[in-house]
């Protein structure tokens, strides 16, 4: 199939660039054929966000998205961000002390990104825009000259050896004068793109931490639930470890709590298991309050990108663009990262656009100018340095630096600061050997704020085809057990957010076992493990996640 622009990923950035370009289309008289392939079953299913949204980027896009029914309408009421500094204390931060870029007005709105995603492919199919959620791209194609020319969807029905089975269907090849990624955090595609084209060469390496979340509904009467809520908190339980990251709660409408922790990926301590530390933060008596009495109804996990302005690649290549957190454009120092992927999707469409409009396909899209004269480079230059302070120095230290920097730094001398803060080491590389670090002890779950792995995948939604090739593959089979079991306990049992790792016992000794049909596609393994031994790529379409508010 032939298209002049094929996009991979409907999530903010991707849809974003598709209804740019074909606004652009339609109000020049110039047509452009779309495409958008999406793993997921459905739009949104694989969409898992905070959220709290910045509409800058969506009124741009929309000018009238209120009126349009966009699915953003729970303004922020009450902003607040606690340290945590035990299991059972806390202290509020004064707002003084607080970052600027993390304050949070009535023009921020606690939303389902799943939802917002929704409405955006609804938009891109009334632009006449081809959305084809189910396929996974898997590989892509190039031409002679090294430029991309397309990608591949995966073959459906193939058996565990890759063999086919009576439902098999080939692949699609889809092709395109420019093909745009927007995978989200450590696309597959995105990362054999950076490294054909050497996209990182002049950057610091990215830099990650995995979300975990949950939705919980409590009752209308409930005393602490007030919708617009927005509460964010660092300390406790990381810093008993001495790991970085934060945690968050937000109110939804309809009587609905989102909870959540992210985790730095630059961890040391081995033993340190994500979900179980996101587990521990929900019996802290501050946390507590807002979810007893309540129903869990949903969990999921993604990485997060958030290595920002000093770990952004090169986003242009010859045939394409690279944009969003496929890039790595979250703003670290706001934690938000919608805005600035919508806005990066709106670029390359720009970009692409002129290309196509002077008849010229064989040129680069000049995206690089375009991002460097926006409000999104304006944004990330500002809060370039939040990340590798946190990093380097800790929560508290790193936090004083940030707003030292944002709110007297940028507020006197209307500039950013003049010094660069810098984070050279990729998280994987920050483990150290269990002989350099004590036991991490965690409490058997209760079942009524606390759970365990299995149950928590099952509120995911998350369904893949068993009889199918594993798409978890390893590039050698031994490591774990010959090196990565004495040395570090085998971490994968404990990063994954999903049971997908584990260690049995087979003929006697210990052996790891893959349970790929519980993968979230949240990417950690891909990204944390620590001889690099891991890739992710992607399984038959329309599997993983069924993410429905999240």
């Amino acid at each position: 199939m032939e298209f002049d622009v094929v996009i991979v990923g409907a999530g903010p950035a991707g849809l974003s660039a598709a209804i740019k370009l074909a606004q652009l289309s339609k109000n020049n008289d110039i047509p452009i054929s779309i495409c958008v392939v999406e793993k997921g079953a459905e739009v949104g299913a694989h969409i898992l966000s905070g959220a709290l949204f910045e509409t800058k980027a969506l009124t741009e896009l929309f000018p009238d998205w209120q009126d349009l029914g966009a699915p953003v309408n729970n303004p922020v009421c009450k902003d607040e961000f606690v340290y945590l500094t035990s299991e059972q204390q806390h202290v509020k931060v004064p707002s003084l002390l607080t970052p600027n870029l993390m304050h949070n007005s009535s023009d921020n709105h606690v939303i389902s990104l799943a939802n917002l995603c929704r409405w955006l492919g609804q938009k891109a199919e009334e632009l006449e825009i081809e959305v084809y959620p189910g396929f996974a791209a898997t590989s892509i194609n190039v031409d002679q000259s090294g430029a991309i020319t397309g990608v591949n969807t995966s073959d459906m029905g193939l058996d565990k050896s890759g063999q086919q089975k009576a439902s098999f269907e080939a692949g699609i090849e889809l092709k395109a004068k420019y093909t745009i990624f927007a995978e989200g955090a450590r696309g597959h595609l995105g990362k054999e793109i950076i490294e054909k084209f050497q996209l990182d060469k002049d950057c610091e390496p990215q830099h990650y931490a995995l979300g975990l979340k949950e939705i919980w509904q409590v009752s209308q009467d409930h005393p602490a639930y007030q919708a617009g809520r927005v509460l964010h908190g660092a300390g406790w339980p990381l810093n008993e470890t001495s790991s970085n990251g934060g945690s968050f709660l937000y109110h939804l409408d309809n009587h609905q709590i989102v909870v959540g922790l992210i985790v730095d990926l630059n961890y040391k301590n081995p033993h340190l298991s994500p979900f179980d530390e996101f587990q521990r933060y929900k019996h802290h008596p501050l946390i507590r309050q807002f979810l007893e009495g309540g129903e869990r109804i949903a969990y999921g996990a993604r990485a997060i990108a958030k290595g920002g302005l000093h770990s952004l690649p090169k986003q242009q290549f010859p045939g394409g663009l690279l944009i969003g957190c496929d890039a790595g454009t979250l703003n670290s120092g706001k934690i938000k990262g919608s805005h600035t992927a919508m806005k990066s999707g709106m670029l390359a469409a720009e970009a692409i656009f002129e290309q196509l409009k002077s008849g010229d396909s064989l040129s680069i899209p000049d995206y690089q100018s375009l991002y460097k004269q926006s409000w999104l480079y304006e944004e990330l230059n500002q809060s370039r340095n939040f990340a590798a302070s946190i990093h380097k120095y800790g929560a508290i230290a790193g936090g004083a630096i940030a707003t030292l920097e944002q709110n007297i730094w940028h507020k006197l001398f209307k500039c950013t600061a003049p010094w660069n803060i810098s984070d050279p080491l990729p998280d994987h590389l920050g483990m150290k050997e269990i002989s350099r670090c004590s036991a991490v002890q965690y409490s058997k779950p209760d079942g009524k704020l606390s759970f365990d792995k299995p149950s928590s995948v099952y509120l995911s939604g998350t369904q893949h085809e068993e009889d199918q090739p594993c798409h978890l593959l390893l590039k050698d089979t031994d490591l774990p057990i010959n090196d990565h079991l004495p040395r570090f306990a085998e971490p994968s049992q404990r990063y994954c957010p999903a049971g997908v790792y584990e260690i049995i016992t087979v003929d006697g000794g210990p052996a790891l076992q893959i349970n790929a049909a519980n993968c979230l596609h949240c990417k950690t393994c891909d990204i944390k493990d620590p001889s690099q031994n891991i890739t992710w790529v992607p399984p038959e379409g329309g599997g993983g996640p069924s993410y429905q508010n999240m």
